[in-house]
């Protein structure tokens, strides 16, 4: 007996979790993927009508506002928040006098939840109480930044809330890559006289693909599944200006009652997520193998 419990107890300690996580996480999968194929609409129904919930969903005008509107925040947020990641991690590289401080201030935002960052943006965005009445307030009355009130320019407000929340997160990423690079190959390069920009450019960076394919991953997960910060920052306005997928899922489960569409956007989104992170899981396996 005592040698069985020896040979099992680690599985018996793992049973739990690994049941809780068959049911709760695959379970639910399964059950949403089942339900995106029905006629559901308030409650679930369970008999197979095919793709009509798809159907409906891509015939909304509303899911391709939400879906472009995924396509331009998570652009400019993966692009951005990873050059200006870059260039921290290079500032901080030099080895300045003030680093610690520094990194601390850059990270911070990271610490804060995206209600908060939502609603911290919201107030400096909001045109009677932010930055464009207190700009007013020095006398500059012509002075307009109107973008969390403008439809064309709200879902803008979102990128630069979330580029602040994550950027300082890429960055402490990137900087551990360049402290990972040999000394030895920076030196001989100096040795021979190749400028500090072309060392960058021709031998750190290139070196470190394998942290710009991380960096990508997690921000790309983090703006398919953005929902808080959008419902802190503009509630999805004005009108659905700045719906993304998460957000239309919400409204179709919880205002409008319509489980079919909210199981199918979400099928939908689970699809682009592993339309990401499959190839890198393929790429780590392969090269492992190799």
């Amino acid at each position: 007996m005592t040698k069985w419990l020896e040979e099992n107890t680690p599985k018996l300690v793992l049973a739990p979790s690994f049941i809780a996580i068959l049911v709760f996480v695959y379970g639910f999968i399964a059950w949403t993927a089942w339900v995106s194929m029905t006629r559901s609409r308030l409650l679930p129904k369970y008999e197979i009508e095919g793709f009509i919930q798809y159907d409906r969903l891509f015939a909304s005008p509303r899911w391709d506002t939400a879906f472009g509107n995924l396509f331009i925040f998570g652009t400019l947020f993966i692009v951005i928040a990873m050059i200006l990641g870059l260039m921290l991690a290079i500032l901080l590289d030099q080895n300045i006098r003030t680093e610690g401080a520094i990194r601390t201030i850059y990270l911070y935002p990271m610490a804060l939840s995206m209600i908060v960052t939502g609603t911290a943006w919201k107030w400096i965005l909001n045109p009677g109480l932010g930055l464009q009445a207190m700009v007013r307030g020095w006398g500059f009355e012509d002075f307009t930044f109107d973008w969390l009130v403008d439809p064309d320019m709200a879902i803008y407000t979102i990128v630069l809330a979330a580029i602040w929340q994550s950027s300082g997160f890429v960055m402490a990423l990137f900087l551990a890559g360049l402290r990972s690079v040999d000394e030895e190959i920076i030196k001989a390069a100096q040795v021979d006289g190749i400028p500090t920009w072309r060392v960058y450019t021709a031998i750190i960076i290139p070196s470190m693909a394998p942290i710009f394919l991380s960096a990508f991953i997690v921000l790309s997960h983090l703006a398919i599944k953005s929902f808080d910060l959008v419902i802190a920052l503009t509630g999805g306005g004005p009108g659905y200006a700045t719906d993304l997928p998460a957000t239309y899922m919400y409204a179709m489960a919880f205002s409008r009652g319509d489980i079919g569409q909210a199981a199918s956007s979400a099928m939908i989104m689970m699809l682009v997520v592993f339309a990401i992170v499959v190839p890198y899981l393929y790429s780590e396996l392969r090269s492992k193998d190799g």
